[in-house]
């Protein structure tokens, strides 16, 4: 029914005419059944092209301007919390499987034998070498390029989350190291 009446209105339409050539088109189909715009049919152009456009010149792309407050950066869909958790927990799921390995030990034992201290100045150097380039203005977005891109290493720094709190409820329920 719609295809009947969209085809009855471009036939009638006065663009369009029918002809009685018995040639057949490039898709097989006989070109008396395919209507054909008329060439005397005028419509106005215009072009929309800016300066550097009609010069040949491309414009080149501004980057998105990044807030540098402190309240921008750490509030909940910020760029800070999910990244710095990301990097802390990717480098803390080697770490502690790492550990695991060399030590047998797991990552309550490894947090009980003197694991503190190591998490605290490796938070603290991570987070403040990632805070630096965000405070001077510099994404994380605007640097990534071809297969390290942003998402990328928020999507591994979110397995890594879960890696480690699975790693241990692993050890916790079984009692022991997981290797």
């Amino acid at each position: 029914m719609a295809a009947s009446s969209a085809m009855q209105s471009i036939l009638s339409s006065p663009l369009t005419r029918v002809t009685n050539r018995s040639s057949v088109n490039q898709f097989l189909v006989p070109t008396c059944f395919v209507p054909h715009l008329s060439r005397n049919a005028t419509m106005p152009v215009r072009c929309m092209a800016g300066q550097n456009e009609q010069k040949g010149q491309e414009p080149t792309p501004r980057a998105p301007k990044v807030s540098t407050k402190f309240s921008d950066l750490f509030s909940f869909s910020g760029p800070v919390p999910e990244r710095i958790n990301g990097r802390l927990a990717m480098i803390g799921f080697v770490a502690a499987l790492g550990q695991e390995f060399y030590t047998g030990q797991g990552v309550f034992a490894q947090i009980a034998n003197g694991g503190i201290p190591w998490f605290l100045a490796t938070s603290i150097l991570l987070s403040s070498a990632s805070l630096v380039p965000l405070f001077k203005g510099i994404s994380a977005e605007s640097k990534s390029d071809g297969v390290m891109t942003s998402d990328a290493e928020m999507w591994n720094g979110r397995f890594a989350m879960l890696g480690l709190v699975a790693l241990a409820v692993t050890e916790y329920v079984k009692g022991g190291t997981l290797i």
